[in-house]
């Protein structure tokens, strides 16, 4: 074991590959080229169209050993991932890894394929019962979770190889061209998929709208597609909305947006051109109105907000607070529809929105971002992805890479969680490097990362209630009692990757 620079204690190896210790959120560079596939000749006449799941895997060529990847646009209400593990275990293959975008609570169906060893590692991020399983030690699988910016470096790097690549597609035509903007199933922005379209070695789309030739707009084109397979559904996509879209009415949420927004406010960033993106929570979008309300007063033309986009964003491009939205997974339907009809409302890759291995990404021109937690601490690294359990609950989306690149990364928790205190001495897992988050904001107060003296003074002299980060974490332990800490064997479960690959924290088995 060797400790990163954090002081967290690193395996040299995970699942049977080498592991490199995070060391600095931007000094890491990029060792390989783009990774290439397989060229391939369709001629005149061929036909793309297979008459079944099972055929399209068949004509793949996957076998045991290999890995497949799905894209998560349909959240939780996806049903083509655990129709193709299905499908997997009927053909008798085995030793299958899962390299998709994300899963979530839906996909515990595929928890007794895992029990059998049909599927035998996670490549992705974990939300819901299969992280707090494997947590608990009740599930073997190891599971490398990555950021979304992380995940195509893996992909576009070769680091990961995806052999077949299952895309839902909302819309798709018999050659394979594709958009999620249509159909019954729409889901919007295909953002994660173009990626896999791009770099896995075959590609099969899945579709429940097999619409005449040429489908239009095409997101994804069909020379990258080499089978189309239609079937009844891709999922439900009323469950892409997994939080609440509506402001909080809370008095806390309320409180905290409006110490956010002060800080926003006062950081000098809020002019024409401002960037800004926030997340689909109440708190998230209660910061929002306050930025939009400012926007209005000062007659602010913003350049572009960008992430998973809501209705609330639309409706500020409707507005004309933003020029553009940069859209790579839709939250909710009201986006869905935006993006059939808006051209300033953008469809871009994971890799255009957030890999640091490019010639530069979207996550890069953010003036601020409103980022939550499940956990901060006094050096200001925040974790998003267990539990005070200890479980592994939370994919990491484009949480770290948000806050290395925007010029202003805000943490928005109330100070007690569950009668817990959000500030810790240390974090249980570390997500976000303190070194890229620059405010945390409560409702008890507001902490400011050192590096941002001028900011402080400004709060201050603002009467904004700035409190060293220990004094506001002394002022809520008063009030919760000081956390028992959490005992963890020593089984390591789970990687937490920074976004340039480097492994950030790990995962342990909490000790029943």
């Amino acid at each position: 074991m060797a400790r990163n620079s954090l002081g967290r204690e690193i395996p040299a190896t995970f699942a049977g590959k080498a592991i490199l210790p995070y060391a600095d959120p931007y000094a890491l560079l990029p060792e390989r080229d783009h990774a290439s596939r397989p060229l391939r000749r369709v001629n005149p006449g061929a036909d793309k169209v297979v008459k079944s799941l099972r055929q399209a895997i068949e004509a793949s060529g996957l076998k045991s050993g290999m890995t497949i990847a799905t894209h998560h646009h349909l959240r939780n209400g996806d049903a083509l991932l655990g129709r193709v593990v299905r499908e997997i275990d009927a053909l008798g293959l085995r030793d299958i890894k899962i390299a998709s975008s994300s899963v979530h609570p839906v996909h515990a169906e595929i928890i007794p394929y895992i029990e059998k060893g049909i599927i035998t590692g996670l490549e992705c991020g974990v939300n819901g019962p299969i992280g707090e399983m494997v947590s608990k030690g009740e599930l073997h699988c190891p599971i490398v979770v990555r950021t979304h910016g992380g995940r195509a470096r893996a992909l576009i790097s070769g680091e990961v190889t995806v052999d077949v690549a299952f895309i839902a597609a909302p819309t798709c035509d018999s050659y394979g061209n594709m958009n999620g903007f249509y159909g019954p199933s729409a889901c919007g922005s295909l953002g994660y998929a173009h990626t896999d379209a791009l770099y896995a070695r075959n590609v099969v789309a899945v579709t429940d709208n097999l619409v005449p030739y040429p489908a239009s707009p095409i997101s994804i084109p069909q020379t990258l597609i080499d089978f189309v397979v239609e079937v009844d559904t891709l999922g439900d996509p009323s469950k892409i909305v997994s939080t609440t879209t509506r402001v909080t009415k809370d008095p806390v949420g309320l409180q905290i947006a409006r110490y956010a927004s002060q800080v926003i406010e006062a950081s000098g960033h809020l002019k024409d051109g401002f960037s800004f993106q926030t997340g689909s929570g109440g708190i998230s979008l209660a910061v929002a109105e306050q930025v939009r309300r400012m926007m209005r007063e000062k007659k602010i033309k913003g350049s572009f907000g960008c992430g998973g986009i809501t209705g609330y964003f639309v409706d500020m491009l409707e507005e004309g607070l933003f020029q553009a939205l940069f859209d790579v997974q839709c939250f909710d339907l009201r986006a869905v529809e935006s993006m059939g009809k808006n051209r300033r409302h953008m469809e871009i890759s994971a890799d255009m929105y957030a890999n640091p291995f490019n010639a530069g990404a979207v996550v890069n021109r953010l003036d601020c971002v409103i980022l939550g937690a499940t956990e901060v601490d006094v050096d200001f690294n925040v974790n998003v992805n267990t539990e005070s359990n200890g479980y592994l609950l939370h994919n990491t989306g484009g949480h770290s890479d948000t806050a290395a690149g925007a010029k202003l990364a805000i943490i928005v928790a109330p100070s007690i969680r569950g009668r817990l205190p959000i500030v810790r001495d240390a974090v249980t897992t570390v997500t976000t490097p303190g070194e890229t988050v620059d405010v945390i904001v409560t409702e008890r107060g507001i902490a400011v990362n050192d590096k941002h003296g001028e900011l402080k003074e400004e709060l201050l002299r603002r009467k904004v209630p700035v409190k060293e980060i220990r004094e506001l974490q002394e002022e809520i332990t008063k009030v919760t009692g000081k956390p028992r800490p959490l005992e963890f064997e020593d089984d390591i479960c789970a990687v937490i990757e920074y976004r340039d690959g480097s492994v950030i924290d790990v995962v342990r088995r909490v000790k029943e």
